[in-house]
C-alpha cells in the first residue's frame, strides 16, 4: 500500500467507540396497595435525605425475536415521556440472592426511539406487547436508586444498587426482602393483558 501523502499521524488513527453501558443489575420489587402508600414513602424518603432526581412517563416496547434470540434475554424498547428519545435494554436471566434479583444488563441511549423500532421490525423482531408506566426515580444514600411506579397494574417501589446494600435499604423502607416479588414489569404486564383478554372473551360469550 502507498501511504505517501498521508500524515503518519493520520494513517494511525483508529475511531473511538463509545463502551456498552454493560453492568449487573441488582434489583428489589414490591408491591404496594395504592396512591396512600406511594404518598407514605415520599415522605419516608424526604425525612431519610434522598433526591428526588424527577419524573417521567414511559411507553414500554417488550419484543419477541426469531429464533433463539430472545427466549432468555429481556428485549426492551422505552420511549421517554412521549418524544423521540429512548432507552434499549437488553437483560439476561436472573438469578436470586437473599431475594435480590441479579442479572446482567446492557442499556444503550437511542436519539429515536421509534426510528429503532423501525430498524429491530426490519431484523426480524416483533413487539410482543405494550405497557405504560409513570416513574418517580430518587437517590437514597447517594447509591440506591428508589423508584416509585404506576402501571395499569398496580403500584409498585423497585429499588436498584450494590448487592450488599440493597437487602437493609429495603428494611429501611418497611419491606421485607423475602417478600420481593419475582416477576419483572414485562411478565406482569404479559400476565395483566392475558387476563384481561380472557375476562373479555368470557364477557362476549356470555353477552
Amino acid at each position: 500500500m502507498d501511504t505517501r501523502g498521508y500524515s503518519p499521524r493520520v494513517a494511525r488513527r483508529r475511531p473511538h467507540h463509545r463502551p456498552r453501558d454493560r453492568s449487573v443489575e441488582c434489583e428489589l420489587k414490591f408491591r404496594v396497595d395504592g396512591q396512600r402508600d406511594h404518598a407514605r414513602l415520599r415522605s419516608l424518603l424526604r425525612k431519610r435525605g434522598a433526591q428526588l432526581e424527577g419524573k417521567y412517563d414511559e411507553e414500554n416496547y417488550r419484543f419477541d425475536g426469531p429464533g433463539k434470540s430472545t427466549r432468555r434475554t429481556t428485549l426492551r424498547l422505552r420511549v421517554l415521556d412521549g418524544g423521540p428519545r429512548g432507552v434499549l435494554t437488553a437483560k439476561g436471566p436472573a438469578n436470586f440472592v437473599g431475594g435480590v434479583k441479579v442479572r446482567e444488563e446492557t442499556e444503550v441511549e437511542v436519539k429515536d426511539a421509534h426510528a429503532t423500532l423501525d430498524l429491530l421490525t426490519e431484523l426480524g423482531f416483533r413487539v410482543a406487547f405494550t405497557y405504560k408506566k409513570h416513574r418517580a426515580q430518587w437517590t437514597m444514600d447517594g447509591m440506591v436508586s428508589v423508584t416509585l411506579d404506576t402501571l395499569e397494574f398496580g403500584w409498585f417501589v423497585e429499588l436498584e444498587g450494590p448487592l450488599e446494600v440493597l437487602p437493609d435499604a429495603a428494611r429501611n423502607l418497611g419491606f421485607d426482602p423475602k417478600t420481593a416479588l419475582k416477576d419483572s414489569y414485562s411478565v406482569l404486564a404479559r400476565k395483566h393483558l392475558q387476563a384481561s383478554t380472557k375476562s373479555s372473551r368470557t364477557s362476549a360469550r356470555s353477552a
